[in-house]
């Protein structure tokens, strides 16, 4: 079993794919580049351009430079290419100063402007014409705003969140971080024209409501896929019944996936318990569900992009989104579909989300639970600062609402996924004085939004001039890298 990342997808516009850059007088080289003339402002820079530009400059070899991150380190390089990775390449403490000085004059499509590139301790340090860098940003926000254009077939993911299959009443806090995971990924892969189907399709007539409050996009009640086929394959798999009377109603038995398990689980990293698995009804609807959304058309609903004319069930990843609670029933699934159908994609992924611990609750909190706290604690922090109970005041009513679903997503997502999460419920978690809550953030957008209509209300009355072009503007003055 593979652990999904989601560092590839943090990214806010997904980059194009690096091409080449070539060095001065190297003949084999697809790009020469013998002077700095300044690129077209409306080609948009890419770190994977950069990077791919960086990493050819070096020669022959695996990537060695990396996007620095640290606040620390941003303050004297933007890139770094580490020592013991270029002693490795060059077989040395010195890096010819040709290389050097070709890093330097590098240009080419999506390719950062360098300052300088000089050795350091940590390695070969660079650093970027910041100030070139934000002007060509600034002066094509709509490139960037833009997806790119895709030049291979669109990629194609089934998204399962297993803890949509219950009602709202019985959901762990938990499961409600791996449910809001999931939004948040489809979200992220369809802003990158990723086709993305939701699975399951929510049953239960009270999770629709309850998903609409937390502004969950997530399909509904849908027709109950056949599960014929895998009913007749599961009767032929089932293990000798032992003690018939010891199986829960509604099981049509027991499947042995130990051969499975020895010939693909071990080296994709599940559980060596696995042994078997219990077939229900109920499990065999979620694997028809699963298959059915893997088959279907090549066109995805949501965006209207099509898939390649030859891509089938193969051409799926399946990334199963799941608490860590259900880890280990949904490693039986996985062999289990894979068991019963032939045709099972073999890329499956797992995102397993850690715990989620809240101090001052009870062990036994829901999710609906959850959200009743911080809504009344919204509310109350907004008497205390207005002075006046305004939960009753319909013009406060969808206000409320916002600022409470922004406090638990803001809690639950701004810890990595595979993490556990610990959740502070005192009311002074609600403050919007600190800055570890969802309220503090969206009190300040409001706030960021309220200068700005406010200057725009100015320009209109004429008490400010209107805000000059930003190709006009002189980028050269920023000298300061904080304020």
């Amino acid at each position: 079993m593979e652990r999904a990342q989601l560092s590839t997808v943090h990214s806010g516009v997904p980059a194009s794919s690096p091409r080449p850059i070539g060095l001065p007088g190297n003949p084999a080289s697809k790009f020469c580049f013998r002077s700095r003339l300044p690129l077209p402002v409306a080609m948009r820079i890419g770190v994977e351009e950069t990077l791919g530009a960086l990493n050819s400059a070096l020669g022959a070899g695996g990537p060695v430079w990396f996007k620095e991150t640290h606040s620390r380190h941003l303050r004297a390089r933007d890139f770094l290419a580490p020592r013991r990775a270029l002693q490795a390449r060059f077989g040395g403490d010195q890096v010819p100063e040709g290389v050097v000085h070709a890093i330097v004059g590098l240009q080419g499509p999506g390719v950062a402007p360098v300052q300088r590139c000089a050795p350091t301790p940590a390695g070969l340090a660079l650093q970027l014409q910041r100030s070139a860098v934000f002007e060509r940003v600034l002066c094509s926000v709509a490139a960037y705003i833009e997806p790119a254009a895709l030049t291979t077939p669109t990629p194609r993911v089934v998204l399962h969140c297993p803890a949509l299959r219950g009602s709202p009443s019985a959901l762990r806090l938990s499961q409600l971080r791996a449910v809001l995971v999931a939004d948040h990924l489809a979200r992220v892969l369809q802003a990158h024209r990723v086709s993305v189907r939701r699975v399951p399709a929510v049953r239960d007539p009270h999770m629709p409501t309850f998903l609409q409050q937390l502004r969950v996009d997530w399909p509904a009640v849908s027709e109950k896929a056949t599960t014929e086929a895998l009913r007749n394959r599961t009767i032929a798999e089932l293990s000798p019944a032992r003690d018939a009377g010891a199986l829960p109603p509604d099981t049509l038995g027991r499947v042995c996936l130990k051969e499975l398990m020895e010939e693909r689980g071990r080296t994709a990293g599940y559980d060596p318990n696995v042994d078997s698995c219990l077939v229900s009804e109920d499990l065999l609807s979620l694997l028809a569900e699963l298959q059915e959304a893997v088959q279907a058309g090549a066109e995805d609903s949501s965006l209207g992009l099509a898939a390649a004319p030859d891509a089938g069930a193969g051409s799926y990843m399946v990334l199963h989104v799941v608490s860590c609670e259900e880890e280990f029933q949904q490693q039986k699934l996985d062999l289990l579909w894979w068991k019963l159908d032939h045709q099972a994609p073999l890329r499956q992924k797992h995102l397993v989300c850690g715990p989620v611990k809240a101090a001052g609750a009870p062990s036994t909190l829901t999710a609906p639970e959850y959200y009743d706290l911080r809504h009344a604690q919204v509310c109350k922090a907004s008497a205390v600062k207005h002075g006046r109970d305004l939960e009753q005041d319909p013009a406060w009513t969808e206000i409320f609402s916002v600022l409470s679903v922004a406090t638990i997503k803001f809690e639950m997502l701004s810890t990595a996924p595979q993490s556990q999460l610990l959740l502070a419920l005192a009311d002074s978690s609600i403050s919007t004085k600190g800055s570890k809550s969802g309220t503090f953030v969206m009190y300040n957008c409001a706030r960021l939004a309220t200068l700005f209509e406010g200057y725009k209300c100015s320009v209109e009355q004429g008490l400010y001039p209107t805000f000059p072009p930003v190709s006009s503007l002189d980028f050269s003055l920023l000298r300061e890298e904080t304020c």
